[in-house]
C-alpha cells in the first residue's frame, strides 16, 4: 500500500482482507490527497497518487498501527520531504526506529525530529545514496529505506537486510512498477534509482502467521482433521519442521495443508528468530499449545523481550507458565478451564481464543479490538469447522 503512492498511475492490490489495519492505513493515505478505494466484496484496493499533495502522516492516525511508519520512505521517495508521526502499535516492547532514522541519513536525507513527529528531506532530486548496515536486522527499516531510495539514490546497498516475504514481495511489487532492486530474499538489496514508476496491478500473498496459527488450533484438538487452503507454505520458513516435531500429522500439497492430529502433544521448546527462523509473532500461539503438552516446555523470544502479557491469562485458565526475563516456562497437560481473560495485542488475543477453545466451559476473552488488526472473520473460520465462538458487543 505504502508502495502504491510512488506510481504515477493507480495501483490495485488483490486478495486485501478487511482487517482493522487496512481501514487505518487506508486514513493515513487519504490525509496526502491520494485517492483509496476498498471494494470490500471483492477484497480489492485501488490506490491513485495523482493528486497527492500534502507529505505527512498524523499522530492521530500513525498511533494506531506501527506500519503506519512506512509513511516515512514512502514520501521522501515520492515528493522528497516527509512529516511522519513517531509510530505507535502493540502496547509491549521498546522498539525504536533509530535504525530507520540513521539509514536514511546515511542514504543522504536530512532527518530531525520536532514535537514527536519526524521531519525528514532530500537536498536535491537525486542523492548518491551509499551503504547501510541494520544492526540488527529489521523488517521495517529495510521497508523504509527500500520505499526512499528506489526513485532518489543514485545507488544505496542495504547489508543485514530482512529477508522476509514481506520484504520480498514488496520489491517484486516495486520491481514491477518499474523499479531496478536486487538481492530481495537475501542478506543484501541493491537499489539503483529509477526515474518513474508506473501503477500496477498485484496479488497479496496469504498471510503466514495466520496459516500457522490455524495449524496450532488444528494440533490442540486430538479429534480434528482441518483442511487449509490458499496458503503458501514456502513463507512458513522452518515453522514445519518445529510443527512436525509436535507428533501431529500434517500434509503439504500445493498451496493446501491438511492437520490431522494423531494423539498426544510432545513437548518442544522453541526460540525466536528473525526469517526463517520461528518467528515471534507464533510464539504466543505456541506456549498455547505447550500448555497441552504431556511435559515441559520453554519458548525463549530473542527478537521482543517483553512478549508475554498473555501468559497471567492462560494462568487464569487453568495453565501453568513462568515468566523470566524474555524466556516463558511452560508445565504441560493441565486441564483449562472457562473463565473471563483479558487481551492486550494482537497475538495475545488470538493465543487466548485458541485456548478459551481447549478449555472446558463457557470463556470470555475481552478486547478483542486488537484480533481485529490481524485475522480478518475469525468466529466465522473457526465456527465452519466446528467451534463454538460468539462475538458480543458489550
Amino acid at each position: 500500500m505504502a508502495a502504491a503512492i510512488l506510481g504515477d498511475s493507480p495501483t490495485t492490490i488483490n486478495r486485501v482482507p478487511k482487517l482493522k489495519d487496512i481501514y487505518t492505513f487506508n486514513e493515513v493515505i487519504k490525509v496526502t490527497g491520494t485517492s483509496v478505494t476498498f471494494d470490500e466484496d471483492a477484497n480489492r484496493l485501488t490506490i491513485n497518487p495523482e493528486n497527492l499533495h500534502l507529505p505527512e502522516a498524523p499522530y492521530d492516525l500513525v498511533r494506531r498501527m506501527r506500519a503506519s511508519f512506512y509513511m516515512l520512505g514512502a514520501l521522501l521517495g515520492r515528493s522528497g520531504n516527509a512529516k511522519v508521526s513517531l509510530p505507535g502499535g502493540c502496547a509491549w516492547g521498546p522498539r525504536p526506529v533509530d535504525l530507520h532514522l540513521k539509514g536514511l541519513r546515511a542514504m543522504g536525507a536530512s532527518i530531525e525530529l520536532d514535537e514527536g513527529y519526524v521531519i525528514g528531506s532530500f537536498p536535491k532530486e537525486t542523492v548518491p545514496g551509499g551503504e547501510f548496515k541494520l544492526e540488527p536486522s529489521s523488517v521495517g527499516a529495510t521497508v523504509n529505506l527500500v520505499l526512499a531510495a528506489v526513485k532518489r539514490a543514485e545507488k544505496f546497498v542495504i547489508k543485514n537486510a530482512a529477508k522476509e516475504p514481506d520484504v520480498v514481495l514488496l520489491c517484486d511489487t516495486l520491481s514491477k512498477m518499474g523499479a531496478n532492486i536486487e538481492g530481495a530474499g537475501t542478506d543484501t538489496i541493491t537499489i539503483q534509482k529509477v526515474d518513474t514508476l508506473t501503477g500496477v496491478d498485484v496479488d497479496n500473498d496469504p498471510d503466514r502467521i495466520e496459516t500457522g496459527t490455524f495449524m496450532i488450533a488444528a494440533a490442540m484438538h486430538p479429534d480434528s482433521d482441518l483442511t487449509l487452503t490458499g496458503c503458501k507454505p514456502k513463507d512458513l520458513g522452518v515453522f514445519p519442521k518445529v510443527f512436525k516435531k509436535v507428533g501431529t500429522e500434517f500434509t503439504i500439497d500445493g498451496t493446501t495443508i491438511r492437520v490431522k492430529p494423531n494423539g498426544k502433544i510432545k513437548p518442544v521448546s522453541v526460540k525466536t528468530a528473525i526469517y526463517p527462523g520461528f518467528p515471534t509473532d507464533l510464539q504466543a500461539q505456541w506456549a498455547t499449545l505447550m500448555t497441552q503438552a504431556a511435559g515441559e516446555s520453554s519458548i525463549t523470544d530473542s527478537i521482543y523481550r517483553d512478549r508475554f502479557s498473555y501468559v497471567p491469562e492462560l494462568n487464569r485458565l487453568g495453565a501453568n507458565l513462568e515468566v523470566e526475563k524474555n524466556r516463558v516456562e511452560i508445565v504441560g497437560g493441565q486441564k483449562l478451564s472457562g473463565t473471563s481473560v483479558m487481551s492486550t495485542d494482537l497475538r495475545a488475543s488470538v493465543s487466548l481464543v485458541l485456548a478459551a477453545m481447549a478449555a472446558k466451559g463457557k470463556s470470555e476473552v475481552l478486547r478483542v479490538y486488537h484480533l481485529d488488526r490481524g485475522y480478518e472473520n475469525l468466529e466465522e473460520k473457526l465456527n465452519s469447522v466446528g467451534a463454538s465462538v460468539e462475538r458480543v458487543k458489550e
